[in-house]
């Protein structure tokens, strides 16, 4: 069975509750500290504890994902804890090295990172004094160079992100199970099915009036699931997913992991020669640092309605091919593609009868 582990705020919480209660000599360097995940309990290790000075100390976790293929595994993270007299707020949150700041120049700490802190520490801040929390993250700067944060304006670094402390092992092999299963038993009741792919791709679904009954989730398993879909005999399946996933499809790659295969940069060029783009445009694309950024770049050059219509049109026809060539059934495949934002920027003439039959 696939374990769970838990997302990088929690690390970064335990780190600061441990520093804190340190230096109030409730606990000694050896520990693990106990969490509050609104909802649930967490126990986490400590890696190192010190006191600095008499009014501040420096906590050490190791992030641990559990079975997900995540970066940020083993990555360390430091809460440098300070004890002032009370200032307007009884805690402060300080990006330090490597944990990202917006383009205002605030910390890279969400909504449920904040509750995390708040809820963890605030019982624990005596009435007289302020507690200032700068969480370090040595590896992050570097390891923010692999994920799409510029992109979405956070800068130098990793952001505390996330609705929930468990990291759920999506990406594990045990999970497709779980998937499949659940197909199945939609299958029974619909069969005409909506594929949502990627974080954003259930509320696009529910802006658009899409039933529940109708939507499955496939994690990275998109062939996985066409070909349990085709097995099962589902009329059609609506894939609706953000770009920078689902255009992988379009060069032939059916589990979407980022760890197994990426060649979205490539396969957006291959689709600006098809529709007669010349090599600046090329190049614009490949330079580009994410999908979403070649997406702004043919928006510029005026390529994006072409470039992307070709790209949900070659989704479908690989889509539908593949399910011919693993399950021997023929299977009617749509293609709806958004951008982070949530945005719909492109849909093949498959997709809007799909839509139709769907939403009624």
């Amino acid at each position: 069975m696939a374990r769970t582990g838990y997302t990088l705020p929690v690390f970064a919480v335990a780190a600061a509750k441990a520093a804190l209660l340190h230096l109030s000599s409730k606990i000694d360097s050896q520990v693990s500290v106990e969490i509050d995940l609104l909802p649930g309990i967490a126990e986490i290790p400590i890696s190192q504890i010190a006191r600095l000075e008499s009014h501040s100390a420096l906590a050490i976790t190791l992030s641990d994902p559990g079975d997900n293929l995540d970066l940020t595994r083993n990555t360390p993270i430091w809460a440098w804890v300070r004890l002032s007299q009370r200032q307007s707020q009884a805690l402060i949150l300080e990006a330090g090295e490597g944990l990202g700041k917006t383009a205002s120049g605030e910390a890279a700490i969400y909504s449920y990172a904040r509750r995390l802190f708040d809820a963890n520490l605030l019982p624990l801040i005596p009435p007289e004094q302020t507690v200032t929390v700068s969480i370090i993250l040595p590896e992050g700067r570097q390891l923010a160079q692999r994920t799409s944060n510029e992109a979405f304006g956070i800068l130098d670094g990793l952001s505390l992100l996330g609705t929930s402390g468990i990291s759920q092992p999506l990406s594990a092999a045990d999970h497709l199970e779980e998937f499949r299963q659940s197909l199945q038993t939609k299958i029974r009741d619909c069969t005409d099915l909506v594929f949502c792919i990627g974080s954003n791709g259930m509320q696009v679904a529910q802006r658009l009036g899409i039933p529940e009954s109708a939507i499955a989730q496939t994690g990275n398993w998109i062939g996985a699931m066409l070909v349990e879909a085709g097995l099962y005999h589902a009329n059609s399946v609506l894939l609706l997913g953000y770009q920078g996933k689902l255009i992988k499809l379009a060069g032939g790659i059916f589990n979407t992991s980022s760890h197994l295969a990426d060649a979205k940069l490539e396969i957006i060029s291959a689709a600006v020669v098809a529709v007669g783009g010349d090599l600046q445009a090329v190049g614009a694309v490949l330079e580009a640092k994410t999908a979403d950024a070649a997406h702004k770049k043919l928006l510029e050059l005026g390529l994006s309605e072409l470039v992307f219509g070709k790209l949900a049109e070659k989704i479908s026809q690989k889509a539908t091919a593949y399910v011919q060539k693993y399950a021997n059934v023929t299977l009617k495949v749509g293609t709806v593609l958004f951008d982070r934002k949530g945005e719909i920027i492109s849909q093949d003439s498959q997709a809007t009868e799909l839509l139709g039959r769907v939403v009624g």
